[in-house]
């Protein structure tokens, strides 16, 4: 395919929704237990199954169709081979194939596939595939600067704009990682905020749901790596929102080779709730 289509995200980004869509079917029949599910820790103990390797692999082969000449970094592929370097890349797909790995192991829905477009180190499009639940969010960034994000629900095969809410008057809705809370510093942390609630979920759909003005903020008080953050990235963007380090930068994507993909501590957030 030309790579017009990198200047035509809005068409880009409905191919790139039915990759993610075939590489979550893939991982539902892991899931369903069709296929032999192996589990093995990689060298940091973080765990990685088939699904996460096959689902990878399909998500690679077809971006490749797509835009042959852009560069892919995957998890496992960076696992397995080591950084890329994507200095001299304009763009590049930055993925998790399966984000949420621990929530799939343990038969959990939270876990989602993630697939971004980096250009210029900024995420201009992303697409979170949840399989289990049958939630699709895509949002893209123009080169105008003007976002459009979406939500798809298969039960009901329908697509709805979103975009981030204001900070609401009976308080935030804040979102903790399921399985890497920290509690004392998440308190500390909020003290000085007016909380609702906080919940607690696994994956790329915590920033998703912020995006769809569900939530407000997620702080992020713990490690992360790129491709855990993009996609939803891209999507919270696109609906206004923002994700940021804790000196409020912009996150930048493509640090691997210095960094090996580290993201720093962040906060993603609707930009009136914690920025403004």
């Amino acid at each position: 395919m030309s790579s017009k289509l990198l200047s035509h995200r809005a068409a880009l980004c409905n191919i790139v929704k039915r990759v993610a869509v075939e590489a979550g079917e893939l991982i539902l029949e892991y899931a369903d237990g069709l296929r032999e599910n192996e589990t093995s820790a990689k060298t940091d103990g973080s765990p990685v199954t088939r699904a996460d390797e096959e689902a990878e692999k399909l998500i690679e082969k077809k971006m490749y169709e797509i835009l042959p000449d852009i560069p892919f970094i995957g998890e496992e592929k960076v696992a397995a081979q080591g950084a890329v370097d994507t200095n001299s890349s304009e763009y590049f797909w930055l993925v998790d194939a399966l984000d949420g790995t621990r929530e799939f192991i343990s038969g959990g829905e939270n876990y989602t596939v993630n697939i971004a477009l980096i250009h210029n180190k900024v995420p201009v499009l992303g697409v979170v595939y949840a399989p289990e639940k049958g939630e699709l969010y895509y949002g893209f960034t123009e080169e105008n600067g003007e976002g459009q994000a979406f939500r798809y629900l298969e039960d009901t095969d329908k697509e709805k704009k979103i975009r981030v809410r204001s900070m609401p008057k009976e308080g935030l809705v804040v979102f903790s990682s399921k399985h890497f809370a920290n509690n004392e510093r998440m308190e500390k942390f909020l003290q000085n905020f007016k909380v609702a609630k906080i919940l607690h979920m696994s994956s790329s759909l915590k920033i998703c749901h912020i995006a769809a003005g569900k939530a407000d903020l997620y702080p992020r008080l713990g490690k992360t790596c790129e491709w855990d953050t993009a996609a939803g990235d891209a999507v919270l963007r696109a609906a206004g929102g923002a994700v940021r380090d804790l000196e409020q930068n912009i996150f930048c994507y493509g640090q691997g080779i210095r960094e090996n993909y580290l993201n720093p501590e962040f906060v993603a957030s609707s930009i009136d709730v914690f920025w403004e």
